[in-house]
């Protein structure tokens, strides 16, 4: 019997992160996502890989741009 190497493989990219050292928590970016992928965390917004469509409209509103793309 052969062996079965059929599997999927699912790789999260994401084309924005917020950088923590820039983030004031304003919330704006949160307030923005149409896909409600931003969460507060416990000093600053996080992006859900697994929600996050990258349409960029956190950062157009980020008033820090604290939000880049990578």
């Amino acid at each position: 019997m052969e062996p079965n190497y059929n599997f999927t493989l699912k790789i999260n990219t994401m084309a924005y992160f917020i950088k923590p050292d820039v983030c004031t928590s304003c919330g704006a970016c949160k307030d923005e996502c149409p896909v409600e992928a931003i969460s507060e965390g416990a000093d600053f917004y996080i992006i859900d890989a697994d929600k996050c469509t990258d349409c960029g409209a956190c950062a157009d509103v980020c008033p820090v741009e604290a939000i880049i793309a990578q």
